[in-house]
């Protein structure tokens, strides 16, 4: 898909330096009108505009810039777009973009948007960059391409092993197509899994759960809970959970490793 800014016509309006925060209230507006903005500015889409808004950080290139001065966010990171008459938020970047709750839109992933106020944060190594959405409520509301530019930086990740790469994205797959409501796998689910994708390496749930183990001790003095202590009860899946979210979040892991859930051919797996 390519883009090209166009010049705002009566339906897509730059909105004023000075309009106050979305959260606070917006000027008149039809049902379903987008309002979005970024760190320099943004615009009113009608929804019956025809227009997708590209957002990234190189301003002549987007609608709106996030993050202008961050060399990891992509040149044109994601795009919002009116599909079935609801707006639905692209991520072409190689960031995860994260939506109030902590729940992440990875890269090549797409997400309706709800018809409410939205803070949006691109999610980079060092600070979150916002993008301001609020979508106008109206009657109804109440009853791709992934590309990546030479110049954008990749996050830095963490370095995981082969076994701990194939285990955790066994483990988080859910994650990773994406589900609404995601959960990690249990160990019985997840050495099945590793069984099927590795035949004859006799994996057990206490095996696959002494990989992740190992891999959470690891990162915690880094990265805070991962540990049990750090967790008040009921445990549940909170460590893998919040072990999953870290690798999406650096993009340690991501869509493109699903494919390692296909067979012993595209993972080289040695026994762990």
């Amino acid at each position: 898909m390519a883009w090209t800014v166009r010049r705002p016509q009566s339906k897509v309006d730059i909105l004023p330096k000075e309009l106050g925060n979305f959260a606070e209230g917006l000027p008149t507006a039809q049902p379903g009108t987008l309002f979005v903005r970024g760190s320099n500015g943004g615009m009113r889409v009608a929804p019956d505009a025809g227009f997708d808004v590209v957002f990234g950080r190189c301003e002549p290139d987007v609608h709106v810039c996030v993050g202008p001065n961050d060399p990891h966010v992509s040149r044109r990171h994601g795009y919002i777009t009116r599909e079935d008459s609801a707006w639905t938020l692209y991520n072409l970047g190689r960031l995860p973009i994260r939506l109030p709750g902590s729940r992440l839109v990875l890269t090549g992933h797409r997400e309706r948007l709800p018809v409410a106020h939205t803070p949006l944060f691109i999610v980079a190594p060092e600070q979150e960059h916002l993008l301001e959405v609020r979508i106008v409520m109206g009657r109804a509301d109440r009853g791709q391409d992934n590309r990546h530019d030479a110049d954008t930086r990749n996050p830095p990740g963490w370095k995981l092993s082969t076994v701990e790469r194939l285990v955790l994205v066994c483990l988080g797959q859910r994650y990773l197509r994406p589900e609404p409501w995601p959960q990690p796998l249990t160990w019985a689910q997840a050495a099945d899994e590793l069984n099927r994708i590795l035949p004859g390496q006799g994996w057990t749930a206490k095996r696959a759960a002494h990989v992740v183990t190992q891999t959470r001790k690891r990162l915690s003095p880094k990265v805070p809970g991962l540990l049990e202590e750090e967790i008040p009860p009921p445990l549940g899946n909170t460590l893998n959970h919040n072990l999953i979210t870290e690798l999406l979040a650096t993009s340690t892991i991501g869509p493109s490793d699903l494919v390692l859930l296909d067979g012993p051919d595209t993972t080289g797996a040695p026994p762990a």
